[in-house]
């Protein structure tokens, strides 16, 4: 029998906990829930779950600091529940290594497919554990500059030195590596790195790639204003 996928969810309203835990485990996830930051920080620890579901505003340790915490020890995919879409809370979330958010209220079944396309850029199935895609990586090691990007070992170098980078972070750099030079608009990123079938909120992209630019280099990724972004050759 393939293993579940182990979602934690931390949450401090009784009745949206019970019902995403029920929703989700309906469609096949085993779900630790839990009311506060700190019990949810214990879980993290003890179970290691595949994929952290973290509301923002949480007592003990609010959502935002529990993403910081659990990226400093692990690139579990991590998504914020935020109140607000126009939240600063979503930004800071993101910038906490947080990969997707989701504004409540939310419909369940976004919320699972939201979920799923999380865990499929991460080599998981909705529901059960799966193999990595093949088709995002490619064979050789690129180099632009002092920037080395190893698609088989999915390992980056920056002058001989190891670059650590969320599965995100890795799968934004490999589409940019794919193409340098070429101009790629959110929208494109939004399709090909988070897995959106759908228009979704660019402030995705554009926080990950600050995050990224801090990692290999501020002027290593360039923005075409109005378009997009590019990888300088």
């Amino acid at each position: 029998m393939a293993e579940q996928t182990h979602v934690l969810f931390v949450e401090d309203d009784d009745v949206i906990r019970e019902a995403t835990q029920l929703a989700l485990e309906r469609v096949g996830f085993a779900v630790t829930a839990m009311p506060d930051g700190l019990s949810g920080l214990e879980a993290f620890r003890a179970r290691r779950p595949d994929i952290a579901l973290l509301d923002v505003m949480v007592p003990g340790l609010d959502g935002v600091s529990l993403c910081r915490r659990i990226r400093d020890e692990s690139t579990v995919p991590v998504i914020m529940l935020s109140a607000r879409a126009d939240s600063i809370d979503v930004v800071l979330g993101l910038e906490a290594g947080a990969d997707d958010y989701v504004t409540k209220p939310f419909d369940g079944a976004v919320l699972v497919a939201r979920i799923r396309a999380v865990l499929r850029r991460f080599g998981h199935a909705g529901g059960v554990r799966a193999e990595a895609d093949p088709a995002a990586v490619d064979g050789g090691v690129l180099s632009f500059g002092d920037l080395e990007v190893d698609t088989e070992g999915m390992e980056v170098r920056r002058a001989g030195q190891p670059v650590g980078l969320t599965p995100t972070e890795m799968r934004l750099l490999l589409e940019f590596s794919s193409a340098p030079g070429t101009v790629l608009s959110r929208d494109k990123l939004l399709e090909r790195v988070w897995d959106y079938g759908w228009g979704g909120d660019t402030r995705v992209v554009d926080v990950h790639v600050q995050r990224l630019r801090t990692k290999i280099g501020q002027d290593r990724i360039e923005t075409v204003r109005g378009f997009g972004y590019k990888l300088k050759a």
